[in-house]
């Protein structure tokens, strides 16, 4: 269950505008928000990122949309 295009939605984006951010294509993008495919780990962590939030959050692992804290460097 991936929150993608929930997340999405409330940043009132378009799939282009995610695509676009991701260096994919919109058709592509939609596939991932269908769970039509499979999306690369690095792909998760750059929506993370944008989205502020956990990778766990976006597959449905937890409903905690809090991201985990930074690892101290």
């Amino acid at each position: 269950m991936l929150r993608l295009r929930d997340l999405r939605e409330d940043k009132d984006m378009t799939q282009e505008q995610i695509a676009k951010l991701l260096n994919v294509t919109q058709a592509a993008y939609s596939l991932y928000e269908l769970e039509k495919r499979g999306i690369d780990y690095e792909l998760l962590i750059k929506l993370a990122k944008f989205y502020n939030t956990s990778i766990d959050y976006i597959v449905g692992i937890t409903n905690e949309i809090k991201p985990y804290p930074p690892i101290k460097k």
